[in-house]
């Protein structure tokens, strides 16, 4: 059970979230329950939505976004995220069962993924203290500086839904996927 009550409609959400959630409604069909969760503060909606919009128009596929997402939320330790972006990836980013096993592992079966998903990984259990060795290996699979930034910024993204999810306790509202990852 969620620590703290949700809004049970986006009406009853605080009126500055409203057209914030009426977007995700219109957008996603639905408004799960970390929108409904993070619209308690409208200015950290209004900050997450602004950042993953800006990031969804980014250089990095879809695909590989939802593949960082699973890497970093089994690092994290999300169940609440690793049950949303296993959908998401299934569903939205074609990934199959075993893409997805391999990307909650820290990797991916694409050669080019694999790169950016070990990187996503160890710059999330290292905090970004990563080595110029793990730097090079990325650089040296064709990524740009940009896509680097790009990798970053959405390990950033994805630790903050997965802190917000892990302290509220987020009730899941997709099929549950549990983390392996000690929390």
């Amino acid at each position: 059970m969620t620590r703290i009550a949700l809004p049970a409609t986006i009406a009853d959400a605080p009126q500055a979230a409203q057209p914030l959630l009426q977007a995700v409604e219109k957008q996603l069909g639905s408004v799960p329950n970390l929108f409904r969760l993070v619209a308690t503060s409208p200015q950290a909606l209004e900050g997450y939505l602004g950042l993953s919009g800006a990031l969804g128009k980014g250089v990095l596929p879809a695909a590989t976004r939802e593949r960082i997402a699973l890497a970093v939320a089994e690092v994290n330790g999300c169940d609440y995220c690793l049950s949303a972006h296993s959908y998401l990836g299934k569903n939205l980013a074609r990934l199959d069962d075993a893409e997805i096993a391999a990307n909650r592992k820290g990797g991916s079966n694409d050669a080019k993924a694999d790169a950016a998903v070990r990187f996503a990984a160890k710059v999330a259990a290292a905090r970004g203290h990563i080595s110029d060795v793990d730097f090079a290996a990325v650089k040296s699979a064709g990524y740009s500086d940009a896509q680097i930034i790009e990798i970053v910024q959405h390990v950033a993204l994805n630790s903050w839904t997965n802190f917000v999810n892990n302290v509220f306790q987020t009730e899941i509202d997709f099929p549950v996927v549990t983390s392996s990852a000690a929390a």
